[in-house]
């Protein structure tokens, strides 16, 4: 698949299988990728997934899900009206698709058309001033005018504002929880108008998934992942909104901050954001402007990571034993490994998929892994 915009076409059964692999223990997006690009298809990699932990020192092989449970899962979907999407799809975000942990699988709910649309995510702090509120709202007005979709994570505050002005131009919710565990619950009556007027809410969780403090920041990388750029308006230091500011920089976002007093500390990490480089927002045509040469640039699908290398049949006792010495509780790059290890990447990578199958391996952004 070399373009974005060419679409993947999933027989029923693959994509059953492929909703079983996702499900089932240990298996990240990226771990997922490796499987499917060696082993061909998602039942082959299902049928190695046993073998692969026992190998990486699990005891017993994780929980993999099974095709009842799939098949409950996709009937239930269904029923809400959510489509189980495949990167390359029709209503899957095409940039979205570009991100090295894209969702295998993405919950889709509402107009398929509005997840297609070049979009702009707008976030920012929950406890909102009210002069951030009517900024947020304003400058989400005037980008849904330029023909912009707006997408935020359904928060209180700068969210819902973003989302409120942008019912009728297109907004699009990402939710943390399963598409029937909305958050918080009072924004239930948001969504209903947002799914009403045209737009649309994407999510990577299954049904009945109830939103839990981590599942945030995994939201977050989809907010910044759908988007040409993030906005932040109004954000204390350590809010979640500069995860996503930060996110969206490793994900080659463009990353906008609107400036507030120096004495609100809602407004301290967003005016941080501009002393350390992100491009200072006081009106619509400063985003537009930013982002338009990058729209006449087409997305295209990554080399994915492992894609360039083949997975090793079976590596060698003392690779295995030298590439686990070599990992500890902080945070290591798998380059780094497979120079220290003086291994080939094929050999380094199958030792890491093992240890991750056996949830002994822990993957962070921008290549880097430690032991659990």
């Amino acid at each position: 698949m070399d373009a974005i915009n060419r679409p993947a076409h999933l027989t029923d059964a693959e994509r059953l299988n492929r909703l079983r692999l996702i499900r089932s223990d240990n298996v990240g997006p990226r771990t997922f990728n490796s499987l499917l690009h060696h082993f061909g298809n998602a039942r082959a990699a299902l049928e190695r997934l046993p073998g692969l932990a026992r190998r990486g020192g699990a005891e017993r092989s994780g929980r993999i899900c099974s095709e009842e449970d799939a098949r409950t899962e996709l009937a239930a979907s269904m029923r809400l009206g959510v489509g189980l999407l495949a990167p390359g799809e029709a209503g899957y975000p095409p940039r979205l698709a570009t991100l090295d942990d894209a969702p295998p699988l993405l919950g889709v709910r509402g107009a398929a058309a509005t997840s297609m649309r070049p979009m702009i995510a707008i976030v920012g702090s929950r406890n909102a001033s009210g002069a951030g509120l009517k900024f947020a709202g304003q400058l989400a007005r005037d980008l849904g005018a330029a023909g912009f979709v707006i997408v935020s994570g359904l928060a209180r505050g700068i969210d819902q504002s973003a989302h409120r002005a942008t019912i009728q131009s297109g907004t699009i919710a990402v939710l943390a929880g399963g598409h029937d565990k909305i958050y918080p619950p009072e924004h239930e009556d948001l969504l209903a108008a947002i799914m009403e007027a045209g737009g649309a809410a994407i999510s990577e969780m299954p049904l009945g998934h109830v939103p839990r403090a981590r599942d945030f920041p995994r939201r977050n990388r989809l907010i910044s992942g759908c988007a040409l750029g993030v906005v932040v308006v109004e954000a204390a230091h350590r809010s979640g909104s500069l995860i996503t500011a930060r996110m969206a920089a490793e994900q080659g976002r463009e990353v906008f901050a609107v400036p507030g007093s120096p004495l609100d500390p809602r407004a301290a990490g967003a005016n941080d954001l501009i002393k350390q480089g992100a491009t200072l927002v006081t009106e619509a045509a400063d985003v537009i402007q930013a982002v338009e040469p990058i729209m006449e640039r087409p997305a295209a699908f990554p080399l994915r990571e492992g894609d360039g290398e083949a997975l090793a049949p079976d590596p060698d006792a003392n690779d295995r034993a030298r590439i686990t010495d070599l990992l500890g509780p902080s945070p290591v790059s798998i380059d780094d490994l497979i120079r220290m290890a003086a291994a080939s990447p094929a050999v380094v990578r199958t030792v890491l998929l093992e240890l991750e199958l056996a949830g002994r391996l822990e993957r962070h952004g921008g290549g880097l892994v430690s032991l659990v």
